[in-house]
């Protein structure tokens, strides 16, 4: 095994934002070497990282140029040149996750369609490459309302993403290759966080529940263990290390998942990195995503998923009416809270419902850390000077 710690190996990480940051602390607790390539430089990894480069994610030679310069490359962000991936894996670089997979899951309709060519079950959808096409399709009536609209690329928390339950709505939907999906009534929205290295050694954390934000579609709660029924816990677990076995990745998988009025376990979409819904486990597992991360892409032996205890995260989002310089309020009345732990991500200014930061509650009662993280949401304030 190559010596990664205390040694002139360098791993790179294709994006500097809050992922990066959380899997620096992994890093140096290792004594890793971590090299960043992010387009900001005031990036929340920009002056934690041994090494940091400005460069456009979405730029061949910026991705190209950084590659040449580490040992093994890896990603906080989906949202890269796969060109210059697949330059560089011909090269030789050890990339992971993988420059397929990520090419497959950076594209919405592709992904989908690697659910139905893999029987992976999901809601049924439809491809467009134009506004002018779906908008054709609707008036021959090929689907109706409601349905949900996502766009094909560069969606992120909640952006890029539309329920459409009128003819008015779908005129307003942008010209862009997207997908439409049936809308699903369902119970519950869940997600499962798959470890595979390279060796092929495969594990999945515990299914937890996430509450959304009605306006933004953001997530504002992750709830570990999900209070679900054991039988419907099992098969998320085993449809996820479907997903994850027909991908063939190297690295987590976040599979997003939503349990139907009968307790039908979909797949809603994926991510090929560490995930917002496995943040508690910094505080709640034996081994959080982060480090995890690290393990499948170093190939290590892959750690214990199991929860130590019960871990809910409540994301802090910029407040709706302000932009400017941050401020976190009341944050030492959440600090007074057994159980609470405030990350902050870093970022200088504020705007509506960005994220700023999380905290997680911890309590051997799952009940009791629900009821101390929603007074830890009507607590914390992330508003402006």
């Amino acid at each position: 095994m190559k010596n990664y710690f205390s040694s002139d190996f360098k791993l790179g990480v294709l994006g500097g934002g809050q992922l990066g940051r959380m899997l620096l602390a992994e890093t140096q607790k290792y004594d890793i070497y971590t090299a960043i390539l992010d387009a900001s430089p005031e990036a929340p990894c920009a002056q934690i990282c041994n090494e940091f480069h400005v460069g456009n994610l979405l730029d061949f030679d910026a991705v190209y140029n950084f590659g040449k310069l580490v040992d093994v490359l890896t990603i906080e962000i989906e949202h890269v040149n796969i060109d210059a991936l697949y330059q560089l894996e011909k090269e030789g670089l050890k990339i992971y996750p993988q420059p397929s997979v990520i090419e497959i899951i950076q594209h919405k309709g592709k992904q989908k369609d690697f659910f139905v060519e893999n029987n992976i079950p999901t809601s049924p959808h439809q491809r467009f490459a134009t506004k002018s096409e779906l908008i054709t399709a609707f008036e021959k009536n090929k689907f109706q309302i409601p349905f949900v609209w996502k766009s094909a690329q560069f969606g992120y928390d909640g952006t890029g993403v539309k329920v459409v339950r009128t003819e008015k709505d779908v005129q307003n939907l942008a010209d862009t290759d997207c997908i439409i999906e049936e809308l699903i009534p369902f119970k519950n929205e869940l997600a499962v966080i798959v470890a595979r290295n390279f060796d092929e050694e495969i594990k999945t954390y515990p299914v937890v529940e996430m509450e959304f934000h009605p306006e933004a579609n953001q997530v504002e709660y992750v709830i570990c263990p999900a209070r679900i029924d054991a039988s419907v816990a099992t098969k998320a677990r085993e449809i996820a290390l479907k997903v994850a076995e027909s991908f063939q990745h190297v690295g987590l998988l976040a599979v997003e998942l939503f349990q139907t009025e009968n307790d039908e376990i979909l797949v809603n979409e994926v991510a090929p990195r560490t995930h917002n819904s496995g943040h508690y486990s910094i505080e709640a597992s034996y081994t959080n995503q982060f480090e995890q991360h690290l393990r499948t892409v170093l190939n290590l032996p892959l750690g214990n998923t199991d929860s130590k205890v019960a871990g809910i995260m409540v994301n802090l989002v910029g407040e709706e009416d302000f932009s400017g310089d941050v401020v976190y309020e009341n944050i030492e009345k959440v600090l007074q809270i057994d159980g609470v732990t405030p990350h902050i991500y870093g970022k200088k200014t504020t705007k509506p419902f960005r994220k700023m930061g999380h905290v997680t509650i911890v309590n051997t009662d799952i009940d009791k850390a629900r009821k101390m993280a929603q007074k830890v949401k009507e607590t914390i304030r992330v508003i402006s000077k």
